[in-house]
């Protein structure tokens, strides 16, 4: 499954950042939300795979939210988050239209794994280990190897990596790796892209494994 691209809403400020920080080392893009008028201005401009939302905020309430986002067509899939989790509470949340439903207090690792289980369902399959050449990246692992040694990637480094791999020797713009890698502060005109790529096609070595088409992006050599 490529690099998702999420938006966390939570109105407590220290719990949304820290959630962020958790899934941005699952080089995951992600940004933040603490009100729910926010929410709906960041997902009508940024293409999410996952909202995470959480369901008692202030002001425009979660719910209301989730219908709206319902109502509007977006495909993102919702995880709703809640201080209450009775079963009354998990039901309404699921018949708004919310694709996953957690309770809080709950265990980050619990929370990474929904995510990635939405994100399989809005995602085309892909196999369990992408490979081109002797390159091989398991994300399951968070491993890259070349010629069966091991490449110490940063989690940028190993997220474009992952997203060029999963395109199947397609081109990805630099517009399309900065969706899919970073998150919406990054600067569209700085050289961030073209700096990560130079550090990660030194780490790969020697043939080149991913190839520029001027004007266009990169793709991995097949």
């Amino acid at each position: 499954m490529p690099p998702m691209r999420l938006l966390v809403v939570e109105d407590r400020r220290v719990m949304a950042e820290s959630i962020a920080r958790s899934l941005r080392r699952e080089s995951m893009a992600v940004d933040v939300a603490y009100d729910g008028i926010t929410a709906l201005r960041l997902v009508g401009e940024n293409g999410y795979d996952v909202v995470v939302l959480d369901r008692d905020l202030p002001g425009l309430h979660g719910d209301d939210v989730c219908r709206t986002l319902i109502a509007d067509g977006h495909d993102c899939r919702i995880l709703m988050l809640t201080a209450s989790g009775t079963i009354d509470d998990r039901v309404d949340g699921l018949t708004l239209g919310a694709d996953d439903y957690l309770p809080k207090p709950f265990a980050l690792a619990e929370l990474i794994a929904r995510i990635r289980a939405l994100g399989r369902r809005a995602a085309p399959a892909q196999p369990p280990i992408l490979a081109f050449g002797d390159v091989r990246l398991d994300p399951h692992k968070r491993a890259v190897t070349r010629a069966g040694r091991q490449l110490a990637l940063t989690n940028k480094e190993f997220a474009v990596l992952e997203v060029l791999m999963a395109a199947n020797g397609g081109v990805v713009s630099v517009e399309g790796l900065l969706a899919r890698v970073w998150d919406a502060h990054a600067d569209p005109f700085t050289n961030t892209v073209r700096v990560t790529l130079t550090n990660l096609r030194r780490k790969l070595g020697d043939p080149p494994v991913i190839e520029t088409i001027i004007g266009a992006g990169y793709r991995v050599m097949t």
